[in-house]
């Protein structure tokens, strides 16, 4: 579980004495972000778990490809990304999203224009010029990337983080738009 991946001193050692779990990422860059207090649903047909439909406390979650689909997000490269209480998920999702701007081939419109102007935003965001507004047009434009406007998987990828980030931190990007 995550709880055992991050707490259990044979594996993460647990966080700072002074901090609190915020947030986790499953499986790298790409990877939907959890929130740490989040509860997903498992169970049902098709689903793992199969059975009655449960509320599960993301901390709980087995770490493997199965759950972590039915639970919204994915393994992907493996790679757990743990965020305390002291993240600043502007500065955390800018530093994503420029790594998706920069390996953008460039190929298809919808992803090479999208990454850049996500990143543009967040970085604006991050340095206390953000608009307002600025929160649901990243949303605005990381809808608009997937869903086959695309030739490969790349601008999905790019387009979950932002779209999970600000839809379940909203509050922390608005507080840095103008005027807020």
């Amino acid at each position: 579980t995550f709880r055992d991946l991050i707490f259990d001193p044979a594996f993460g050692g647990g966080l700072r004495e002074d901090r609190t779990l915020k947030a986790i990422i499953p499986g790298g860059a790409s990877a939907k972000v959890f929130r740490a207090d989040e509860k997903v649903t498992l169970g049902g047909p098709g689903l793992e778990g199969a059975g009655p439909k449960r509320k599960v406390d993301v901390l709980d979650l087995p770490y493997d490809f199965t759950t972590l689909t039915a639970a919204g997000s994915m393994s992907g490269s493996g790679g757990i990304i743990v965020l305390d209480d002291s993240t600043d998920l502007v500065a955390a999702l800018a530093n994503l999203s420029e790594f998706f701007a920069h390996e953008s081939c460039g190929q298809c419109t919808p992803c090479r224009e999208g990454s850049l102007w996500m990143a543009k935003i967040l970085r604006r965001l991050g340095s206390g010029q953000g608009r307002a507004g600025d929160a649901d047009q990243l949303l605005h434009i990381a809808d608009n990337i997937p869903g086959g406007r695309t030739i490969c998987a790349f601008g999905e990828a790019c387009s979950w983080p932002v779209q999970s980030f600000v839809g379940k931190f909203k509050a922390e990007f608005e507080t840095k738009e103008a005027g807020v």
